[in-house]
């Protein structure tokens, strides 16, 4: 399955809309949003219910894939609630996602279950597009580590930020522009650069990774185990739960139905 999705615009700040990367000159884009793209699935409700009833009925496990899988919709409640993963496993989804490299630097920390191939600054120029925060971006941490929220900032500070950061970018990416006018290596020359570049990368899993990301990247009120966050990955866990919620309806009403709580 590929379901083609165009580059999201919403919260771009005072550019015109930007461009895709790999269609760009050197003058910075500065950019408020992230896109993630759904590039291809193999992941449907009903190969949970093949993979779980195989222990049962062995090889004729198979005639569920041709089931209506709202059938066993209660098969796939239980075993959500019941935290019998395995059979979630049996399917995949690969996101193309486009975002600031501090978002997939949190992002790699989930490693079961997750695979990933990134654009490389050794290998080509990196291009010139920089995330600053939106208005509705919170800016102010209250609280210590392990207790805190974020708050919304002054317009003064929004301000700061916006300001500080695009003057920041447009040095850092003259300067890096400089070193490769005058023979420096890409893998050198990109140091200077800050990890609100946008980069772009494939990252493939499953539902009870995906699950797992889910429960841990989205804060809700709903869930059993309340997570909190950085708003910039949460953005992406968003979109990637869009794409969840319409391949496996029956499988995500049941993570949304146990408190979010990956089996």
């Amino acid at each position: 399955m590929k379901v083609d999705s165009p580059m999201a615009v919403a919260g771009q700040l005072t550019d015109p809309p930007a461009p895709a990367l790999g269609d760009l000159s050197t003058q910075p884009i500065f950019r408020s949003d992230v896109a993630v793209e759904l590039v291809k699935a193999s992941a449907d409700d009903s190969d949970v219910v093949w993979a779980a009833r195989v222990s049962t009925a062995g090889e004729k496990s198979l005639a569920a894939r041709d089931e209506d899988p709202q059938q066993s919709a209660g098969l796939i409640r239980f075993l959500l609630k019941n935290r019998h993963g395995s059979p979630f496993e049996h399917n995949s989804m690969t996101f193309l996602v486009s975002a600031p490299i501090f978002v997939f630097r949190e992002f790699h920390r989930h490693r079961v279950g997750w695979s990933y191939n990134e654009s490389s600054g050794r290998y080509r120029e990196l291009e010139p597009v920089f995330y600053v925060p939106d208005r509705a971006r919170r800016l102010v941490q209250q609280g210590k580590p392990g207790s805190y929220d974020f708050v919304p900032g002054s317009a003064e500070q929004h301000d700061i930020v916006e300001r500080t950061t695009r003057e920041a970018c447009q040095v850092a990416y003259e300067r890096y522009l400089e070193m490769l006018a005058a023979g420096v290596a890409r893998e050198v020359a990109r140091g200077v650069l800050p990890v609100c570049t946008y980069s772009s990368m494939y990252a493939t899993c499953n539902a009870r990774s995906l699950m797992a990301f889910l429960s841990l990247r989205t804060h809700s009120d709903e869930s059993t185990f309340p997570s909190f966050p950085q708003r910039e990955i949460e953005m992406v866990a968003e979109k990637m739960e869009q794409f969840f919620a319409e391949l496996m309806p029956i499988t995500h009403a049941a993570f949304v139905g146990a408190g979010r709580v990956a089996p």
